[in-house]
């Protein structure tokens, strides 16, 4: 990315990242971290419905169509939903570290225009870690996974306690992912997301 920002900029004293012994296996699907999240849940109808795989080392591969209700121009994809997609990739990223992340930086690049009906292809990966400190960049593709580069983008995500949503996400969400019987999924649903 061109112009990127300073605070996007790992330290020179920042490390290498290292996949969590527990984290998913390259090629596995990961799954929606929260039911009801716009951009990878089931219970969205108008959400992204973003897939997301375990890639090598710390990095995914994510997918997810362009729909006529995503379009912001008649018949393209809206930058917002766009930079959801990259968002909710980097996002995806923290569950290879098992950390529980928001995000605290995210720039965009838009490179060219994606159409309603568009398969976009996601790779991201965590660049660096400094601290709480998470570095990452993604970028998506239109045509295939080697087809031309729609949108990249780059981000901080900053790791957090589990508290930070308990403190400030509305009560009966809460209260419902904090019930959940399934231990993992109860733990994915505060994976992401300021």
């Amino acid at each position: 990315m061109s112009g990127t920002s300073a605070a996007l900029k790992p330290p020179a004293d920042a490390v290498k990242p290292v996949r969590h012994p527990e984290a998913p296996a390259p090629g596995e699907l990961l799954g929606a971290h929260y039911e009801h999240c716009f951009g990878c849940g089931d219970g969205q109808q108008h959400g992204l419905h973003l897939q997301a795989r375990a890639g090598d080392g710390v990095s995914v591969t994510a997918e997810f169509t362009v729909k006529a209700a995503h379009q912001g121009a008649p018949g393209l994809a809206h930058g917002g939903i766009l930079t959801t997609a990259l968002d909710e990739t980097l996002g995806s990223l923290n569950w290879l570290l098992r950390v529980i992340a928001v995000t605290g930086r995210l720039e965009t690049d838009f490179v060219r225009p994606v159409p309603v009906d568009t398969v976009l292809h996601l790779d991201a990966e965590i660049t660096a870690v400094h601290g709480r400190k998470i570095y990452s960049r993604a970028t998506g593709r239109i045509g295939g996974p080697d087809g031309p580069v729609a949108v990249r983008a780059e981000a901080l995500f900053i790791e957090v306690k589990v508290d930070h949503f308990i403190e400030n996400g509305r009560p009966a969400e809460i209260e419902a992912a904090m019930a959940d019987p399934d231990q993992v999924r109860r733990a994915r649903a505060f994976e992401v997301n300021p």
